[in-house]
């Protein structure tokens, strides 16, 4: 252990022993923070050590950190670039940054100041963390996810997963300028919701589904009733009648949950004009689809794939789930009549972030569900190169399409085919 982390650790302990923990609460951020700056100089002089202006500074934001923030972990929350935030054990801290994963510098002290930074996270947001219940996933204050994982399941310590919220939207525009997709691409996808084409957008973790959903959502009109359902709330619509509903996790006692599937069918009775899902994972599948095909047109979600063909595989999967003894062709007839567009995304080995598929659902032929490619992103393999190069081409759209029929029947059509002349 380093001469400094020895020195915060003693500090640490005499200090934090001091304290009494029912006035840290009343205390102001201001009136704590002096009483810790009178705590370290005391101690700084008591020691045989020199200690500096600049250590005793570091010494004061680390404690503060800890009684009011996530400890070591609050500077990478600060930090707007850092996205996500993964502890695996008190010494290894990765982040990523860019769509690149990183090592931090930044260590914990030792495993129990981990386990109660952890312990304290689930605490705010009313969880509890222990070894009768090992693992939360639940929701911070803005909006972050958190995933914790503490000994014995997690056998090298700790282990803390954080989605970053980012407060500032991101449109179509910005996706365009940051090569997510090509202006004829938005163009079309845009017409797409505004249209009210129902929408799956597919892909891996992290790679960008929900920020592609926020960006799809602000074509809704304002005059619609939109709910939202997802099981840790990151949607962040604009429109002025939205319904935002979260699914709950079982007590300690295993009561009182509430699955996606549970608010699906009870959104269904609240009169929504579109309904938008913010994961499909499991059995509210089923739900979801018969949603769409009863008159909630426009309605969205997202679902982890890696390509379009493969969404529709585990849309299939997700139904039978649902235990309802549906044979497969009819599975497929209600997943062709109730989904109009498949959006697959993709992060990259240079990780950016890119759409690399749109197609449109046209039918069944045989046992098949038929899929028409509208754009795809075609990348250069005659040049390697650490950025991924590539361009988004497109074969033009069918006259029986379904994107085509409902842009006329909106008046789009010709907006929609100036997409294509480009």
């Amino acid at each position: 252990m380093s001469a400094n982390k020895q020195l915060y650790l003693a500090f640490r302990q005499q200090i934090f022993d001091a304290l009494d923990a029912e006035a840290v609460q009343q205390m102001g951020r201001d009136e704590l923070e002096k009483q810790i700056q009178n705590a370290v100089e005391i101690l700084a002089r008591g020691t045989n050590r020199p200690i500096t202006a600049m250590m005793r500074a570091g010494l004061v934001k680390s404690l503060l950190d800890e009684l009011l923030g996530l400890g070591p972990l609050q500077p990478l929350i600060e930090d707007q670039s850092i996205t996500d935030i993964m502890v695996n054990g008190p010494d290894n801290i990765f982040f990523e940054r860019n769509g690149k994963l990183q090592r931090s510098d930044i260590t914990f002290v030792n495993e129990p100041q981990l386990l109660e930074i952890a312990k304290r996270i689930a605490a705010r947001v009313g969880r509890r963390v222990d070894e009768m219940s090992p693992t939360v996933d639940a929701r911070l204050e803005d909006g972050s996810r958190v995933n914790i994982v503490i000994p014995p399941i997690a056998l090298d310590g700790t282990a803390i997963s954080i989605r970053k919220f980012r407060e500032q939207k991101i449109g179509l525009e910005e996706l365009i300028s940051f090569g997510a997709l090509s202006y004829e691409m938005a163009r079309v996808l845009m017409i797409a919701a505004r249209c009210r084409l129902n929408i799956l957008i597919s892909g891996g973790t992290g790679s960008g589904k929900t920020t592609l959903l926020n960006a799809l959502s602000q074509y809704i009109d304002n005059d619609e009733r939109v709910i939202t359902i997802e099981d840790a709330a990151e949607l962040r619509l604009q429109q002025p009648h939205v319904v935002r509903l979260e699914t709950r996790a079982a007590s300690i006692e295993n009561t009182g949950a509430i699955y996606q599937r549970d608010l699906v069918i009870n959104a269904l009775r609240m009169r929504p004009d579109r309904i938008i899902l913010g994961e499909c994972r499991g059995a509210e599948s089923f739900e979801m689809l018969q949603a769409m095909n009863t008159g909630h047109d426009g309605s969205m979600s997202t679902l982890h794939a890696n390509s379009p063909r493969d969404a529709i595989a585990r849309v299939e999967s997700m139904v039978m789930m649902a235990n309802l003894n549906q044979p497969l062709d009819a599975i497929r007839r209600t997943i062709v009549s109730a989904v109009q567009l498949v959006i697959q995304v993709n992060r990259l080995r240079d990780g950016s972030r890119k759409i690399t598929s749109i197609s449109e659902i046209v039918g069944l032929e045989g046992d098949n569900v038929v899929m028409e490619e509208i754009f795809r992103f075609q990348p250069d393999d005659t040049h390697f190169s650490e950025k991924v190069q590539g361009q988004f081409v497109t074969q033009g759209i069918m006259q029986r399409s379904e994107l085509m029929k409902k842009a006329q029947f909106f008046g789009l059509h010709n907006e929609l085919m100036a997409a294509f002349r480009q």
